[in-house]
């Protein structure tokens, strides 16, 4: 064996014994966890799932509630990876519980996949933002066991699985990560390799926008990811005074992104989630491969409306009929590096697009976004002063009336 291989190997398993340590240490956690939330353990957190493909899955109490549980056998399959780390992010238009989705992506985290180097979630309630972050993989991660298992629900979700390619294995380089910015709760999760956020040294990092400003925000680990969160929140605090509109956050953003990607476009790669309080949530993506690697990294969402059908997922053996669990008013967007399930159309972000998710409902413009400020959706908070939307509307050439006529 040469010794390139014998390192690879050596590496793996070095990444094995570090996961099952790390597995063993948030159990303990895991336990104060689900004694504290929700008023103690949910009937099916003792009886976990069976790790191994083919084993038939038998549904419990704490999972997803009031559908039909059905079983495939999906044979063999490859491995899924995307390096460097895999998003998901969920966005309805009702409180939904994000158990399925993340049950599969979670198996990516070490067993269908080898991102197992920590793993996050944050879900938004309120003004307020819950947030479970492990440095242990997710596929052995006795919390992320609890998160499946307890029935939650959302309309605003934002996960991460980590294959550490920049940065030590370490719980302050777990994303999502989050900040607080105008009285709102900002979360983030990153995928890709941006040369321009290399720097080692924090102070360092570029200054990004069209407007020059105080370093309010800096990292606290040390990957790329976190620098590209700070740098985009110090752009937009130097550049609003007051409260954005959606419409102008998207245009702005959108900026932003196009000014990164600009520092080295062949080498860049930069897929984010970005969450911004409790309704709205940005997908962006500048997909590439990494250099020597075939594997594509992008973003792909689809959006389940009616009329629901069954979703097989692709990383274990397990259904669900969304017929029998949803109604006519539900509508859910799910965002992830790769489509979770085989028997659905999942639609690619396109490169250099910006899209705001609300409602379960994709809007690739700004203009669409006004719609959005209409239903009372945008930005909530109580220390900046309000969007102002009549001058927004005229910059953007927008008539109210095109929402006449529909509850608006």
């Amino acid at each position: 064996m040469d010794s390139r291989k014998l390192k690879m190997v050596r590496r793996k398993r070095m990444r094995q014994v570090r996961s099952q340590k790390m597995a063993k240490r948030s159990a303990s956690l895991a336990t104060l966890l689900l004694s504290s939330w929700g008023g103690g353990y949910p009937a099916a957190v003792h009886s976990l799932s069976p790790s191994s493909r083919g084993q038939r899955y038998i549904p419990r109490v704490g999972e997803i509630i009031g559908g039909r549980h059905s079983f495939f056998t999906a044979g063999s399959s490859s491995s899924t990876t995307a390096l460097p780390c895999q998003l998901l992010g969920m966005n309805a238009a009702h409180p939904t519980s994000f158990s399925f989705s993340f049950r599969g992506f979670a198996r990516r985290g070490g067993i269908t996949d080898v991102h197992s180097d920590g793993w996050g979630l944050a879900f938004y309630e309120g003004r307020g933002l819950r947030t479970f972050h492990d440095s242990a993989s997710a596929s052995e991660s006795v919390v992320a066991r609890m998160v499946e298992e307890y029935p939650v629900k959302t309309v605003n979700m934002l996960a991460h699985i980590r294959y550490a390619t920049a940065g030590e294995v370490c719980l302050e380089n777990v994303h999502p990560f989050q900040r607080e910015m105008w009285g709102i709760i900002w979360c983030f999760a990153h995928n890709g390799d941006v040369p321009l956020f290399k720097s080692k040294l924090k102070t360092a990092h570029a200054w990004i926008g069209d407007v020059p400003g105080e370093r309010v925000y800096s990292p606290v680990g040390d990957t790329d990811s976190e620098a590209i969160f700070c740098a985009l929140l110090n752009a937009l605090k130097a550049k609003f005074e007051t409260l954005p509109s959606l419409p102008v956050l998207h245009d702005y953003i959108n900026k932003l992104c196009k000014e990164i990607v600009s520092a080295n476009p062949d080498e860049t790669i930069l897929n984010f989630l970005l969450g911004c309080g409790r309704y709205v949530q940005f997908s962006y993506s500048w997909p590439g491969a990494r250099p020597g690697s075939t594997v594509w990294n992008g973003l792909y969402y689809i959006v389940r409306e009616p009329p629901f059908t069954e979703a097989h997922l692709s990383d274990m053996d397990y259904a669900v009929d969304f017929s029998e669990m949803n109604t006519d008013e539900d509508r859910v967007a799910i965002i992830a590096t790769k489509p979770l399930t085989l028997n659905e159309e999942w639609v690619e972000i396109e490169k250099g697009e910006l899209i705001l998710f609300d409602q379960g409902i994709p809007h690739k413009v700004p203009e669409e976004c006004f719609k959005i400020e209409f239903l009372g959706h945008g930005l909530d908070s109580d220390v900046m002063l309000a969007p102002k939307l009549e001058e927004d509307m005229r910059r953007y050439q927008f008539e109210r009336s095109y929402y006449e006529g529909i509850g608006i």
